[in-house]
Protein backbone atom coordinates (compact mmCIF):
# COMPACT_ATOMS: atom_id res chain seq x y z
CA UNK A 1 0.00 0.00 0.00
CA UNK A 2 0.88 3.20 -1.18
CA UNK A 3 2.11 6.33 1.29
CA UNK A 4 0.58 8.29 -0.51
CA UNK A 5 -3.31 8.37 -1.24
CA UNK A 6 -3.51 11.70 -3.22
CA UNK A 7 -1.86 12.60 -6.17
CA UNK A 8 -2.95 15.12 -8.36
CA UNK A 9 -0.92 15.86 -11.45
CA UNK A 10 -1.63 19.14 -13.44
CA UNK A 11 -4.75 19.85 -12.33
CA UNK A 12 -6.46 22.82 -14.47
CA UNK A 13 -9.85 23.81 -14.17
CA UNK A 14 -11.58 26.14 -16.48
CA UNK A 15 -15.15 27.62 -16.08
CA UNK A 16 -17.38 29.17 -19.47
CA UNK A 17 -19.30 31.53 -18.92
CA UNK A 18 -20.72 32.52 -22.37
CA UNK A 19 -17.46 33.97 -24.22
CA UNK A 20 -15.59 34.06 -20.88
CA UNK A 21 -12.94 31.53 -20.14
CA UNK A 22 -12.19 31.80 -16.12
CA UNK A 23 -9.44 29.83 -15.13
CA UNK A 24 -10.11 28.26 -11.71
CA UNK A 25 -6.87 25.83 -11.14
CA UNK A 26 -3.77 26.90 -13.48
CA UNK A 27 -1.54 23.44 -13.47
CA UNK A 28 -1.67 22.05 -9.62
CA UNK A 29 0.13 19.58 -8.44
CA UNK A 30 0.13 18.17 -4.64
CA UNK A 31 0.74 14.87 -3.12
CA UNK A 32 -1.26 14.04 0.28
CA UNK A 33 0.37 11.37 2.29
CA UNK A 34 -1.79 8.29 4.00
CA UNK A 35 -2.70 9.29 7.68
CA UNK A 36 -2.04 13.30 7.00
CA UNK A 37 -4.46 16.34 8.22
CA UNK A 38 -4.36 18.78 5.53
CA UNK A 39 -4.85 22.16 5.34
CA UNK A 40 -5.71 24.42 2.42
CA UNK A 41 -6.11 27.96 2.82
CA UNK A 42 -6.56 30.63 0.05
CA UNK A 43 -8.68 34.07 -0.19
CA UNK A 44 -12.40 33.52 -1.52
CA UNK A 45 -11.94 32.57 -5.27
CA UNK A 46 -8.62 31.16 -4.84
CA UNK A 47 -9.90 27.69 -5.83
CA UNK A 48 -10.03 25.93 -2.51
CA UNK A 49 -13.36 24.23 -3.35
CA UNK A 50 -12.70 23.59 -6.95
CA UNK A 51 -9.82 22.07 -6.06
CA UNK A 52 -11.96 19.43 -3.21
CA UNK A 53 -14.07 18.98 -5.30
CA UNK A 54 -11.98 17.63 -7.87
CA UNK A 55 -9.90 15.80 -5.53
CA UNK A 56 -13.62 13.74 -4.01
CA UNK A 57 -14.32 12.99 -8.26
CA UNK A 58 -17.33 15.78 -7.79
CA UNK A 59 -16.09 17.82 -10.06
CA UNK A 60 -13.98 16.51 -13.51
CA UNK A 61 -10.79 18.79 -14.17
CA UNK A 62 -10.56 20.54 -17.58
CA UNK A 63 -6.90 18.74 -18.01
CA UNK A 64 -4.42 16.82 -15.73
CA UNK A 65 -4.76 13.42 -13.71
CA UNK A 66 -6.14 12.96 -10.15
CA UNK A 67 -5.24 9.41 -8.53
CA UNK A 68 -6.97 8.44 -4.99
CA UNK A 69 -5.87 5.66 -3.14
CA UNK A 70 -4.23 4.16 -6.33
CA UNK A 71 -7.33 5.03 -8.47
CA UNK A 72 -7.02 7.17 -11.49
CA UNK A 73 -10.48 8.81 -10.51
CA UNK A 74 -10.22 11.54 -13.66
CA UNK A 75 -10.36 8.45 -16.12
CA UNK A 76 -13.54 6.64 -14.25
CA UNK A 77 -16.96 6.96 -16.03
CA UNK A 78 -20.04 8.79 -13.90
CA UNK A 79 -21.49 5.28 -12.70
CA UNK A 80 -18.14 4.09 -11.51
CA UNK A 81 -16.92 7.33 -10.26
CA UNK A 82 -20.03 7.65 -7.95
CA UNK A 83 -19.69 4.44 -6.67
CA UNK A 84 -16.12 4.75 -5.98
CA UNK A 85 -17.29 8.32 -3.98
CA UNK A 86 -19.76 6.66 -1.85
CA UNK A 87 -17.55 3.44 -1.06
CA UNK A 88 -14.38 5.70 -0.31
CA UNK A 89 -14.32 9.44 0.04
CA UNK A 90 -16.63 10.97 2.88
CA UNK A 91 -17.21 15.09 2.49
CA UNK A 92 -18.26 17.08 5.51
CA UNK A 93 -19.66 20.36 3.77
CA UNK A 94 -19.70 23.48 5.43
CA UNK A 95 -23.46 23.45 5.42
CA UNK A 96 -23.80 19.91 6.92
CA UNK A 97 -26.69 19.36 4.27
CA UNK A 98 -28.12 17.04 6.52
CA UNK A 99 -31.88 15.71 4.93
CA UNK A 100 -34.24 17.44 6.55
CA UNK A 101 -36.79 15.30 6.63
CA UNK A 102 -34.27 12.59 8.62
CA UNK A 103 -33.25 11.82 12.18
CA UNK A 104 -29.88 12.02 12.99
CA UNK A 105 -29.47 8.36 12.85
CA UNK A 106 -31.28 7.69 9.49
CA UNK A 107 -28.65 10.63 7.89
CA UNK A 108 -25.78 8.83 8.98
CA UNK A 109 -27.04 5.37 7.97
CA UNK A 110 -28.52 7.42 4.31
CA UNK A 111 -24.83 6.47 2.81
CA UNK A 112 -24.71 2.62 4.22
CA UNK A 113 -27.70 2.14 2.78
CA UNK A 114 -27.09 3.55 -0.64
CA UNK A 115 -24.23 0.96 -0.65
CA UNK A 116 -26.22 -2.03 -0.01
CA UNK A 117 -26.13 -2.61 3.75
CA UNK A 118 -28.43 -4.66 5.54
CA UNK A 119 -30.66 -2.44 8.29
CA UNK A 120 -29.26 -4.23 10.99
CA UNK A 121 -25.77 -3.25 9.99
CA UNK A 122 -25.97 0.14 9.62
CA UNK A 123 -28.06 0.85 12.42
CA UNK A 124 -26.12 -0.75 14.54
CA UNK A 125 -23.00 1.23 12.78
CA UNK A 126 -24.50 4.47 13.03
CA UNK A 127 -25.38 4.52 16.20
CA UNK A 128 -21.88 3.25 17.56
CA UNK A 129 -20.71 6.59 14.83
CA UNK A 130 -23.00 8.96 16.68
CA UNK A 131 -21.60 7.59 19.74
CA UNK A 132 -18.20 8.06 18.92
CA UNK A 133 -18.82 11.77 17.71
CA UNK A 134 -21.07 12.04 21.33
CA UNK A 135 -24.46 12.18 19.82
CA UNK A 136 -25.94 9.35 20.44
CA UNK A 137 -28.82 10.84 22.90
CA UNK A 138 -29.52 13.00 20.06
CA UNK A 139 -30.29 9.58 17.34
CA UNK A 140 -33.45 10.52 17.14
CA UNK A 141 -33.47 13.90 16.89
CA UNK A 142 -34.29 16.13 13.58
CA UNK A 143 -31.76 18.22 12.08
CA UNK A 144 -33.83 21.36 13.67
CA UNK A 145 -33.82 20.39 16.95
CA UNK A 146 -29.73 20.20 17.16
CA UNK A 147 -27.51 23.07 17.17
CA UNK A 148 -24.94 23.82 14.24
CA UNK A 149 -22.15 22.21 16.36
CA UNK A 150 -24.30 19.59 16.89
CA UNK A 151 -25.25 19.09 13.19
CA UNK A 152 -21.67 19.76 12.01
CA UNK A 153 -21.14 16.65 14.36
CA UNK A 154 -23.62 14.32 12.54
CA UNK A 155 -22.54 15.56 9.17
CA UNK A 156 -18.88 14.23 10.42
CA UNK A 157 -20.46 10.82 11.54
CA UNK A 158 -21.86 10.37 8.14
CA UNK A 159 -19.06 10.86 6.22
CA UNK A 160 -17.48 8.09 7.91
CA UNK A 161 -20.42 5.92 7.22
CA UNK A 162 -18.97 3.43 4.94
CA UNK A 163 -15.19 3.81 6.66
CA UNK A 164 -13.99 5.92 4.24
CA UNK A 165 -9.74 6.23 3.36
CA UNK A 166 -10.12 10.30 2.60
CA UNK A 167 -12.65 12.18 4.16
CA UNK A 168 -12.43 15.83 2.60
CA UNK A 169 -13.80 18.92 4.78
CA UNK A 170 -14.82 22.35 2.89
CA UNK A 171 -14.86 24.99 6.14
CA UNK A 172 -16.47 22.74 8.46
CA UNK A 173 -15.72 25.25 11.32
CA UNK A 174 -17.30 27.98 9.11
CA UNK A 175 -20.34 28.51 10.66
CA UNK A 176 -19.56 27.62 14.44
CA UNK A 177 -18.21 29.02 17.15
CA UNK A 178 -14.89 28.76 18.45
CA UNK A 179 -15.77 26.49 21.06
CA UNK A 180 -17.55 24.29 18.88
CA UNK A 181 -14.63 24.71 15.98
CA UNK A 182 -12.25 23.89 18.95
CA UNK A 183 -14.33 20.82 19.59
CA UNK A 184 -14.79 19.32 16.09
CA UNK A 185 -11.23 19.89 15.26
CA UNK A 186 -10.26 17.20 18.39
CA UNK A 187 -12.75 14.95 16.57
CA UNK A 188 -11.01 15.10 13.52
CA UNK A 189 -7.78 14.57 15.39
CA UNK A 190 -8.77 11.76 17.58
CA UNK A 191 -10.04 10.03 14.20
CA UNK A 192 -6.97 10.64 12.52
CA UNK A 193 -4.67 8.45 15.06
CA UNK A 194 -7.82 6.32 16.02
CA UNK A 195 -8.27 5.22 12.27
CA UNK A 196 -5.72 6.93 10.37
CA UNK A 197 -7.83 8.28 8.14
CA UNK A 198 -6.59 11.10 6.06
CA UNK A 199 -8.48 14.18 6.03
CA UNK A 200 -7.97 17.21 3.50
CA UNK A 201 -9.98 20.72 4.86
CA UNK A 202 -10.65 23.93 3.39
CA UNK A 203 -10.37 26.37 5.94
CA UNK A 204 -9.56 30.09 6.10
CA UNK A 205 -9.30 29.94 9.96
CA UNK A 206 -5.81 30.04 11.06
CA UNK A 207 -6.48 28.05 14.16
CA UNK A 208 -7.56 25.17 12.31
CA UNK A 209 -4.73 25.33 10.03
CA UNK A 210 -1.81 25.52 13.09
CA UNK A 211 -3.60 21.99 13.55
CA UNK A 212 -2.89 20.50 10.11
CA UNK A 213 -0.06 18.25 9.01
CA UNK A 214 1.15 20.48 6.06
CA UNK A 215 -1.01 23.44 4.65
CA UNK A 216 -1.03 24.28 1.24
CA UNK A 217 -1.68 27.90 0.40
CA UNK A 218 -3.50 28.74 -3.04
CA UNK A 219 -3.94 31.99 -4.82
CA UNK A 220 -5.56 32.54 -8.35
CA UNK A 221 -5.67 29.20 -8.85
CA UNK A 222 -2.14 27.96 -8.04
CA UNK A 223 -0.27 26.70 -5.11
CA UNK A 224 1.76 29.39 -3.71
CA UNK A 225 3.93 27.57 -0.79
CA UNK A 226 3.72 25.26 1.55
Amino acid sequence: MSDVIVNAVDVTKVYRRGRVEVQALRSVSLQVKRGEIVGIMGPSGSGKTTLLNIIGGLDKPSSGRVFVDGVEITSLDEGKLAGYRLKRIGFVFQSYNLLPTLTALENVELPMALAGLPKAKRRERALKLLRMVGLEARAYHMPEELSGGEQQRVAVARALANNPSLVLADEPTGDLDSTSARGLMGLIEHLNRENRQTFIIVTHDPLVAERCSSVYHIRDGRIESL
